[in-house]
């Protein structure tokens, strides 16, 4: 590819990370969302000093990959998109963001605009984030 060098099957992000305006709801939003595509509360650390309260939690599958944290929240909209194994995952990650209070951006489906497979569903998060979960696989189940 034009001389640049490349590495397969390594993604190219190692962790993202973003304040979040409630921290404690953001954390139970977050567990309650990703746990349909077998992402986890992994690590939390309470960093709370004279300051004010500061906790962070880090997701993941086998290591931390995604954390929120105490902060003040961005202004505009940040995307995230996760991945999901299949299609039911990406079904269960919706509906499961819907109980946990999240806004709908856009219910499960193929979204042919980007490619044929793409098959993804849209929320926003307590702080209007855009939070997606995907797949690229054609329908197995």
């Amino acid at each position: 590819m034009g001389g640049v060098a490349t590495r397969k099957g390594t993604s190219v992000l190692d962790h993202i990370g973003f304040p979040v305006s409630d921290y404690a709801r953001s954390r139970r939003f977050y567990a309650a969302v990703l746990e349909p595509l077998g992402i986890q509360l992994l690590m939390e650390r309470d960093l709370s000093d004279d300051d004010g309260a500061a906790g962070y939690a880090g997701f993941g599958v086998e290591r931390p990959q995604f954390w929120i944290g105490t902060g003040k929240p961005f202004t505009g909209r940040l995307h995230v998109a996760f991945a999901a194994k299949d299609r039911a995952q990406v079904r269960a990650f919706y509906e499961a963001a819907l109980r946990a209070g999240a806004q709908d951006n856009g219910p499960p489906g193929l979204r042919p605009h980007y490619h044929a497979n793409y098959y993804g569903a849209f929320v926003l998060d307590p702080d209007g984030h855009n939070v997606e979960a995907v797949t690229h696989l054609p329908e197995t189940d």
